[in-house]
């Protein structure tokens, strides 16, 4: 298949979902921006405060893109080209876009209150409580897959001949002990432009909300702080250890998980995406010129049998391995535990929910794209599903190299300035989910402290001890695991929450009387599969493998997730016989979303 009418196929059926699907769930929530949002009711100027709209989208995507809608499809292109394709854009369309638009309206019309606590006013105390802990369950496997896998890129090593530069003084490079080779020390490169834009961010918080610095002029200043860390990482490039990088991310995201959020977090998300944005676009101009050339994808079509081989079953295990690009159940605790107490009106939430899960879908189709028609199926097996096992799985550099091949390819730049440009792209993205997921974990254990103890004591309600908690667990699973280990359980984990987030959502509209089809039937799918996922890894790997700390883990996300079902259930069955269900606080509500003209 041409890679520009794979591309075109897909921006054009996105475009019409955008315009007519998300318009239809609108109508349907009722939004209406006479309802104040809680960043305008609550705003105390740390978590609840009005963003502008640019801002928030920039900061939602940065946090909810990360490296899931690039390390997921790059793992899954085993599976073969079109399974992956054709899972990403039906699953945007009608699960995830759904799923994060949905969570972050409810979560607007609740006052900002995250999908948990959401879950505790609509299904109940212990709904609440098997969800918080799910959703606890799957933050610290969140966080320990992109700490080690982050640690992993940051000290990634290229050969020279690899990204054309053998002989050259362009790029740092270092002599292979084991086989003489001259590498260069790409990670080390991503590793000070991160620093850099991180010790940048706090500058640029005061300059948008202390000196009302416009979003345009904040715009041209962030692109010149991106080009000026590449620049500082090619002449000092930062090269550490794996052990040591896993202990300065987690001392940063301690640190960052505390401070206001428009301080660090939201601008250093702002800076960040324009490195996405820039990626992004250099990778749908390669696609549109190698497209015209003729490119085509060369990898397998369909490569089921290798694919089980490497990673499983492709029902269920091809579902939860692209994990975030086209549904994500981390999205919906992002979206109501930090993006809805930072929208200004209503119909932020349509353009911000549904809007940045199309464009995730999109760049989930360019990752594809790009690492199927730039890079050697071959190099790409070897990289990412290396035989040695004591060579750590490396979608990074797959898709980093995969970028290189492409830009070469279109504008004949040299390899090295494409696979430079994908690793710093995604390594920025990556500590972005860990600073961000860790304040959610923070907020996730103060709310459930809250529900235990009647009068939790002191040291419960401070920071230092939620965030302690959320890193501490985050370091030690992480140090234990390997990433090709821990990235199906998460996967399977991940999907489920989406599932348990859509009903939750589900029993939300059937309370106000207002259609749910939407949510409930994605939901049932994602159940069947996720919970099939589970069962299957704990059968075929991790019994065998007597991987007690992953049994427990499977089986604890599966106790946890029946359990859930089984309340949902039960709500939803009470009410479609008309029995009474206890009623959330009062909250104001269109008459659109009561069903008045």
């Amino acid at each position: 298949m041409n890679i520009l009418l794979c591309l075109i196929l897909t921006i054009a059926v996105f475009y019409f979902s955008y315009k007519k699907y998300s318009g239809f769930l609108s109508r349907t929530f009722g939004i209406d921006d006479k309802n104040p949002t809680p960043a305008s009711s609550r705003c105390d100027l740390k978590d609840y405060i009005p963003g502008k709209t640019g801002v928030v989208f920039s900061h939602h995507f940065a946090s909810i893109a990360g490296g899931g809608p690039i390390i997921g499809p790059t793992l899954a292109l085993i599976y073969g080209f079109y399974p992956s394709l054709l899972w990403i854009v039906i699953g945007t369309i009608f699960i995830g876009a759904v799923h994060d638009f949905a969570a972050m309206f409810i979560s607007i019309r609740e006052g900002g209150k995250t999908i948990a606590d959401i879950t505790n006013r609509t299904l109940g105390k212990a709904g609440y409580i098997l969800f918080i802990l799910f959703v606890l369950f799957l933050a610290v496997l969140v966080t320990s897959a992109f700490l080690g896998l982050t640690a992993t890129a940051l000290t990634s090593l290229v050969p020279a001949k690899t990204v054309g530069i053998e002989g050259s003084t362009i790029l740092q490079t270092i002599t292979d002990p084991k086989t003489g080779q001259e590498m260069v020390k790409i990670g080390g490169i991503a590793s000070t432009s991160v620093i850099v834009i991180t010790l940048f961010a706090p500058i640029m918080g005061l300059l948008l909300y202390r000196k009302g610095l416009s979003v345009l002029n904040a715009s041209i200043l962030s692109i010149v702080v991106c080009i000026f860390s590449v620049w500082i990482g090619i002449y000092y490039p930062m090269q550490l250890s794996p052990r040591i990088w896993m202990l300065l991310l987690t001392a940063y995201v301690f640190l960052a998980s505390g401070a206001a959020v428009w301080l660090i977090l939201q601008p250093r998300d702002f800076i960040n995406s324009f490195i996405l944005y820039g990626g992004l676009a250099a990778l749908i101009i390669s696609i549109v010129i190698t497209g015209l050339k003729g490119s085509a994808v060369t990898y397998p079509a369909i490569n089921i049998a290798e694919g089980g081989a490497k990673l499983g079953y492709i029902w269920p295990m091809l579902f939860i391995t692209i994990a975030c690009g086209a549904i994500s159940g981390f999205h919906s605790v992002i979206a109501s535990g930090t993006t809805s107490k930072q929208i200004s009106k209503e119909t932020d939430a349509r353009k911000i929910g549904y809007g940045a899960m199309l464009l995730e879908g999109l760049l989930a189709v360019t990752v594809i794209i790009t690492v199927s028609s730039g890079l050697d199926f071959s190099r790409y097996s070897s990289i990412v599903f290396p035989q040695d096992p004591l060579a750590g799985s490396n979608p990074i550099l797959a898709f980093a190299l995969g970028m290189g091949g492409l830009i070469n390819n279109a504008m004949g730049l040299p390899v090295y300035f494409g696979a430079l440009f994908g690793i710093i792209l995604l390594e920025g993205f990556l500590a972005t989910t860990l600073d961000t997921t860790v304040r959610l974990n923070r907020y996730l254990f103060e709310e459930l402290w809250d529900v235990l103890f009647k009068n939790p004591p002191a040291f419960m309600k401070s920071h230092y001890f939620n965030a302690g908690l959320s890193v501490a667990l985050m370091f030690i699973f992480a140090y234990k695991q390997t990433f090709l280990t821990l990235w199906p359980i998460f996967g399977a984990a991940n999907q489920l929450l989406a599932a348990l987030t859509l009903l939750t959502v589900s029993v939300w509209l059937l309370k106000r009387k207002t259609k749910a089809y939407f949510a409930i039937i994605p939901a049932a799918f994602m159940i069947v599969t996720t919970t099939g996922s589970l069962i299957y890894l704990l059968i075929t790997k991790y019994i065998p493998a007597r991987n007690q700390l992953l049994i427990i883990f499977d089986l604890a996300l599966l106790f946890l997730s029946i359990g859930l079902i089984f309340i949902a259930w039960k709500t939803v069955s009470g009410f479609l016989k008309g029995e009474a269900i206890p009623a959330s606080e009062p909250i104001t509500i269109s008459p659109a979303l009561k069903g008045e003209d």
